[in-house]
């Protein structure tokens, strides 16, 4: 079975790569004992998953696979956006609470996550993105997923992703669609 390697050593993401790539045998920067870690100088999701792709492969050999995805909120002019794993400069939760925080007493709380998927092999590079819309709720619901996923109603689902399941949101996650795109890309 061929190789990927997938530029995250985020336990939730990779369950979701796994989940969608058969056909591949995926590996984490971790589990080959790389030290890997990329600045995200980037402006948009694409220039950081493809900083992320390309220093993986140059590092490994491996055919790599990065995403760059966030939150972005139409009352906060589209932020966390590319910020958002570091919006508040602490955990999940801080990030949670800092947005609930800006968005207090604002009725527009419509939201979308973002994913852009980069492959990189030193030859090809292949993109993909997914989103998908919902509604930021005033408080956390559910405890499941990782991120933003307990605030974040999904309008496919009519639940946090913190309350679904991993199958309900791997069938209408940005992180999904972007992967469903890119597997097609890669022939799976």
């Amino acid at each position: 079975m061929k190789q990927i390697v997938i530029a995250s050593n985020n336990a939730g993401k990779l369950a979701e790569f796994r989940e969608m790539l058969n056909g591949y045998t995926v590996l984490s920067p971790k589990e080959l004992d790389l030290d890997f870690d990329v600045d995200e100088t980037g402006e948009t999701f694409f220039d950081n998953a493809l900083l992320k792709a390309r220093a993986l492969y140059e590092l490994c050999g491996l055919p790599a696979l990065a995403d760059d995805s966030g939150l972005c909120v139409d009352a906060l002019g589209g932020a966390p956006g590319v910020y958002s794993a570091r919006y508040s400069g602490g955990t999940d939760r801080d990030n949670i609470d800092k947005l609930l925080r800006e968005l207090k007493g604002n009725p527009n709380r419509a939201a979308h996550f973002v994913s852009c998927i980069v492959y990189y092999d030193g030859e090809r590079t292949l993109d993909a993105v997914g989103e998908t819309h919902g509604q930021i709720t005033k408080e956390p619901q559910g405890d499941g997923g990782f991120g933003y996923d307990p605030i974040f109603y999904s309008d496919d689902l009519k639940k946090t992703f913190g309350v679904a399941s991993s199958e309900e949101k791997n069938k209408v996650s940005h992180r999904a669609r972007a992967l469903k795109i890119m597997a097609e890309l890669l022939g799976l």
